[in-house]
């Protein structure tokens, strides 16, 4: 009988219990909005806003895959902070410069109208003024 390793009855029955994962607590990775900042820079780089978070996303997204969370998260912000003014930037801006082209137009089509009335006013004399 040879007895100089243990067999395979005496070995410990292998534990079937999971380790729990140390991502099942932490929070998630940040997002580089990466998709957002490419149509920005593309569509709507105002002031090249766009371009800014396009640069910021790279560096969040290689921060993630680096496994520098916490930057991740601070690039993350960031390029989501400059999509944000981008976009309002971009959208705000005609609309607002639509709105005063109006109003403009508004302003001298009255204007118009009240000179003309004016003029009209002051040359179509009555005999009465002339007595």
């Amino acid at each position: 009988m040879d007895t100089s390793y243990p067999r395979e009855e005496y070995l410990p029955a292998p534990s079937h219990k999971r380790e729990p994962s140390a991502t099942v607590g932490a929070s998630p990775l940040p997002r580089d909005h990466l998709v957002w900042s490419i149509f920005n820079t593309i569509y709507m780089n105002f002031c090249c806003l766009g371009f800014v978070a396009l640069a910021f996303s790279v560096k969040a997204r290689d921060r993630k895959v680096a496994g520098d969370v916490e930057a991740a998260r601070r690039f993350s912000s960031k390029a989501r902070c400059y999509n944000a003014l981008a976009t309002a930037g971009s959208v705000v801006l005609p609309l607002l410069l639509a709105a005063l082209v109006i109003m403009g137009v508004i302003h001298l089509s009255k204007l118009a109208q009240d000179s003309v009335s004016f003029f009209t006013y002051q040359f179509s004399g009555s005999d009465d003024e002339d007595k």
